[in-house]
């Protein structure tokens, strides 16, 4: 799984850190997500996925790589 974030979309919400906090954080002046760890290990797999779900502006996405 890789992490993608666009600050430019972020609203400042924060749900994204209640949901991962080991993923995300924000920036202490205004809010905004900053991404902590792009490539999360499989036990946190799942919470990034609900954190992407539910971010209001769609700030977060996620990529699966591909299997072969």
């Amino acid at each position: 799984m890789r992490v993608h974030i666009d600050q430019d979309k972020c609203c400042g919400a924060g749900s994204c850190v209640l949901s991962a906090p080991d993923v995300f954080d924000q920036r202490e002046e205004d809010g905004i997500v900053v991404l902590l760890n792009a490539e999360p290990p499989a036990e946190l797999q799942e919470a990034v996925q609900e954190a992407a779900a539910i971010c209001p502006a769609a700030a977060i996405s996620v990529e699966q790589p591909e299997r072969v």
